[in-house]
Order: C-alpha cells, then sequence, then structure tokens
C-alpha cells in the first residue's frame, strides 16, 4: 500500500472517530444532559485500534455507530414511556393496587369486560361530550365499536383503599335486574379508573322533580310518577331477597335513579354499597354513609336502632316523598320549621282528609295514586327500623287497594322547635335532626 493510501485511510478513520464522538455527545447530551467519560474513552480506543483492512475497518465502524444509536433509541423509548399514561409499568404497585387486582381477579367471570386508558379515550371520542359531574369525577356519553351508546364514568383520585371502586364492580357485577343499570367494562389501569354504563337517554330523576329553575325541568304526570316508584322498589325488593348475596345500596335519591328512553327506572351508583349474607339482618358499619336529607337516623347514630336493609326502605321513603311534593322534603329556605319539612306538612292534610294542594291531581286515579304514595313514604321514613315495611311489603301497597292502607304513626320529627328529645318514645327535633344531618357524608 502506497504512503499516499496510507494517509487516506488514516483521515478516514480520523474522521469517523471524529463523527462518532460528535454524534454520541449530540445524543447523550439531549437525552440525558451528559455522558460518562468512560464510555467516549471505549469510543476512541474502537477509532484507533481499527486494522490495516479498510473494510473492515469501516464494517466495525459503521456497526459501532448503529450499535451505539439503538442503545440510545431504547433509552430515549423507556423515558418517554415514563412520562406517558403507561408510567404504571416502570412503578413499583400499591398495596391498595395489588389488591384491587387480586379482587379483579377473584372475581372471574362475574367480572365484567376490561378495557385500556386507550379504549376508554377512544370510546368517548377524548372526552368529548360530557353528560355531568360530581366529587366522584365526570360522565362522558360514549359509543363502543357495535355502535351501542355508553355513559362512561370517569373516576378521580384513589379514595382510601379503593373501596369506592370495589364495591362499584363488586355489586353491579352480581345483579342483573331490569331495574338495576348493567355494568358493561370498566378500566384499572395505574391511576386511571373508569366504569362504562349502558346510556339512560333521559338522565337523572332529580331533573323531573326538582324545579329550581332548571331550564331542563320537565314536570312528570302521575301516571309516570307511580310507574317510576314501583319499578324503583322493585329494583330495591331485588337488591335485599333477588341475589345470593344482599346488597344494600346507602344512597337511594333522586340523582342516583336513572331513567331510559321509556321512563323505565333503573337504580344506578353502588359505591358505597355494602354486600352482606342473607342470613345477616344488621350490618357492621364504620362511620356513616349517604346524602344528608335521606340518611336514616340509625346510620348515624346506633342509638335509633341497628343498621340494616331497612336503611334503604327510609332513604326510598324520602325520595318518594319527594316525588310527590316536587320539592326537597327539608327546604332551609321556608322560615317557618312547620313548613320546612314536608313529610309533617303533607301528613297533617292526609290526617284532617283534607285536599293536598298537589301539582296535576285532575282525577281519581291520579289521586289514588298520589295517596299510596304518600301513604308508603310515611310508612317508610319511621325512625324505628323495625316499623318500617320490607319492600316486598312496600310493593303490595303500592299495587294493592287505596282502602286496605292504614295511615302510619304521625312522623317521628316533631315541628315544634321547643320539643325535647325524648328518648322512651324515640322522638327528636327537627332543628335537632338538621344539626345531625349535616356530619353525614354526602356522595353527589
Amino acid at each position: 500500500m502506497s504512503s499516499d493510501d496510507q494517509v487516506s485511510n488514516q483521515t478516514l478513520l480520523s474522521f469517523m472517530e471524529y463523527a462518532l464522538i460528535v454524534l454520541t455527545h449530540r445524543l447523550s447530551l439531549s437525552t440525558f444532559g451528559g455522558i460518562p467519560s468512560g464510555f467516549m474513552i471505549v469510543v476512541t480506543v474502537v477509532g484507533r485500534n481499527v486494522g490495516r483492512n479498510v473494510g473492515r475497518q469501516l464494517a466495525i465502524g459503521f456497526c459501532s455507530i448503529g450499535g451505539t444509536m439503538v442503545i440510545l433509541l431504547f433509552c430515549i423509548i423507556i423515558k418517554k414511556l415514563k412520562r406517558s399514561e403507561y408510567a404504571f409499568f416502570w412503578k413499583p404497585k400499591t398495596e391498595n393496587y395489588r389488591n384491587i387486582e387480586a379482587f379483579l381477579k377473584n372475581c372471574g367471570s362475574l367480572s365484567p369486560k376490561r378495557y385500556t386508558y386507550s379504549d376508554i379515550k377512544k370510546i368517548t371520542n377524548s372526552f368529548e361530550t360530557e353528560l355531568g359531574k360530581g366529587s366522584f369525577g365526570s360522565v362522558f356519553k360514549g359509543k363502543l365499536e357495535n355502535g351501542c351508546l355508553v355513559a362512561v364514568k370517569v373516576l378521580k383520585g384513589l379514595k382510601g383503599n379503593g373501596d369506592d371502586f370495589i364495591n362499584e364492580v363488586a355489586a353491579i357485577s352480581r345483579t342483573s335486574h331490569v331495574h338495576i343499570v348493567t355494568l358493561l367494562g370498566f378500566c384499572f389501569e395505574g391511576s386511571q379508573r373508569a366504569l362504562i354504563y349502558e346510556f339512560m337517554r333521559n338522565g337523572s330523576l332529580d331533573k323531573f322533580i326538582h324545579d329550581g329553575g332548571s331550564l331542563t325541568y320537565r314536570q312528570l304526570g302521575w301516571e309516570a310518577l307511580y310507574r317510576i316508584a314501583v319499578g324503583i322498589a322493585r329494583g330495591l325488593e331485588y337488591l335485599h331477597r333477588g341475589c345470593n348475596t344482599r346488597i344494600v345500596h346507602f344512597d337511594i335519591k333522586p340523582h342516583n335513579i336513572l331513567l331510559n328512553e321509556d321512563f323505565c327506572p333503573k337504580i344506578s351508583d353502588f359505591g358505597l354499597a355494602k354486600l352482606c349474607p342473607q342470613k345477616e339482618s344488621i350490618i357492621s358499619l364504620v362511620g356513616a354513609r349517604g346524602t344528608a336529607g335521606y340518611i336514616a337516623p340509625e346510620v348515624f347514630n346506633r342509638n335509633f336502632g341497628g343498621v340494616s336493609h331497612k336503611s334503604d326502605v327510609y332513604s326510598y321513603g324520602m325520595m318518594v316523598l319527594e316525588m310527590v311534593g316536587g320539592r326537597k322534603n327539608i327546604s332551609v329556605e321556608v322560615n317557618r320549621t312547620s313548613e320546612i319539612y314536608f313529610p309533617y306538612w303533607i301528613y297533617k292534610r292526609l290526617e284532617l282528609d283534607e285536599e293536598l294542594g298537589l301539582h296535576g291531581i285532575m282525577d281519581d286515579e291520579a289521586n289514588a295514586s298520589s295517596r299510596k304514595m304518600i301513604i308508603v313514604g310515611l310508612w317508610c321514613i319511621q325512625i324505628d327500623p323495625s316499623h318500617r315495611p320490607s319492600m316486598n311489603r312496600v310493593l303490595e301497597m303500592l299495587e294493592g287497594s287505596l282502602k286496605s292502607l292504614q295511615i302510619p304513626p304521625k312522623p317521628f320529627l316533631s315541628s315544634s322547635p321547643r320539643a325535647s328529645v325524648d328518648s322512651s318514645s324515640e322522638s327528636m327535633t327537627l332543628r335537632q335532626f338538621l344539626g345531625r344531618s349535616k356530619i353525614s357524608t354526602s356522595h353527589a
């Protein structure tokens, strides 16, 4: 080989060495902010110890560059993934995460279909249409691949040990009833959690019984209200008696009753539900749960009795009375105490056989339906849980003759601000009850 060829080869090798070092240095700075000096020495040695054969030297040089680029590319991909929605693959899973995964695995065939978070974004078209929002998170309209419309409930934050999420999946996956909303799937991926429900075109019941100046308010007729009351009673009766494991909802209220296109009611939101064996009547409960205005007295104060499925009966009664009155049972905007508590007001009219003064009553059938709903509602809100009817008995009263119904005892809440608490008769003043209700946990 001539001296000119040797000079050319040496120049080419020097150029390759320089190019390799510059390329490596730039990639490392953009990715890691620097590069170890030991790696630079290896690169330099590779460049200086290439043999005399130019082809061999070129091959080794290109292999070095290619290998370095592959390693750097792999490092970049890992770094990007750590910042993405798949970050949970690279982080140690918490005990709560493992517990929920174990629960979902134990559900086996009872567990609904599991979706990835990418699936959720695709189903909701990147969360384009929001149907509602609450303390739990937001609900978005979506569409499955088969064209089925769904409501996707995206939960925010993992409260406590994930009980809300577990309760919802555990309770509703054990149900199959026309008056219980259907859970079609769920997502549990790192911190991302979502529940996919059948889409209910008419939304929640509260829009149709609470005016509040809302533009979406639409008053329902007595026939529709009566059918809805019966449907909800059937759903609760199924939860209490129709499942292998009794389910107590603990948050029955108009907001959690959804209506389809035919105004068929379906019970939803099982985040506070409690599962218990059929044989056990009393439920062990730590703290109060539910929404103020619908919570049974024994749920926030055990002196009133044991917590059981009769707690749902109380909530149902309060809701039915709101359906009748078209307003909240407790109105803080009214000055006179007797007018604040609607059940007491309506009881006096019923007791004296006065005109009920309710909206939309035009015929005997509507009058009979409204009176049955009132009597059933008043029986359901008795302070002593043992005096409340079961949901099976509620259905019998609603579907039976009005003449066969007896007027229940006077509501336990006294209208007099001066009335004192009498533990023997289990009565308390309205002011005291309202004060107690404020400590209850709301789950909107």
